[in-house]
């Protein structure tokens, strides 16, 4: 016989079942649980790194944050399978990546942009700041296009300004292996080299699938 604790116990996860097979039902899934930011560990900090290493960091989170969102918008707008897959790897890898640039800055103590920033905030001398387009980045104006687009014209439309985004990323890392003492640390290096490669080949690959639709035009 089960003692009342062991009643009401199994009695609220019955009725938590019950309504998460609601939602779902409903077309609602539970909602997961946002993931918080680790503690600072300033001891595992890996040096040198420079100004323009937390830079690149901060200007990158914003770059990816929008590549996520418009890899986001494929399961309801794109129309090949070949281009909805390309957009599932873009948006894990990047989001990923997202997530291990603000535990680097948040190491080191710096300011962390928000994993879904559309906006690069520049500190200028004297301490204003201003909100800024990283490389490559699309406006406003061009993400609403995107958005409208749907099918054929959408996979057209995403290749052209995905190939323009990962140029202004690989623009970024050409101009952060430029600066003086940047990208010294391994971590760092290791990061930028493997943007550097990846987009490369992702864009090899965007130019083949935009090749073989304009063919069909």
């Amino acid at each position: 016989m089960k003692s009342p604790c062991m009643r009401a116990v199994a009695t609220v996860f019955v009725t938590a079942v019950a309504a998460t097979a609601g939602l779902i039902a409903q077309g609602a899934a539970p909602q997961a649980t946002e993931l918080k930011d680790p503690k600072p560990r300033p001891d595992l900090v890996a040096y040198p790194y420079t100004q323009a290493d937390v830079e690149f960091m901060q200007g990158m989170i914003p770059h990816h944050a929008q590549a996520v969102k418009m890899c986001r918008m494929a399961p309801t707008h794109a129309g090949k399978p070949q281009v909805k897959l390309m957009c599932e790897r873009m948006l894990t890898s990047q989001s990923d990546e997202i997530r291990m640039m603000r535990i680097w800055l948040l190491d080191r103590g710096q300011y962390v942009p928000p994993p879904d920033a559309t906006h690069h905030k520049m500190t200028m001398p004297g301490g204003a700041t201003h909100d800024m387009l990283m490389p490559g980045m699309l406006t406003d104006e061009d993400m609403a296009r995107l958005d409208k687009a749907r099918g054929n014209d959408w996979d057209r439309m995403f290749l052209q300004f995905m190939i323009k985004h990962h140029q202004g990323a690989i623009k970024m890392v050409e101009d952060l292996l430029d600066s003086a003492g940047g990208a010294q640390g391994d971590d760092i290096y290791g990061f930028a080299s493997d943007v550097f490669a990846d987009q490369t080949a992702e864009i090899e690959r965007m130019e083949k699938l935009l090749e073989v639709k304009e063919s069909l035009q």
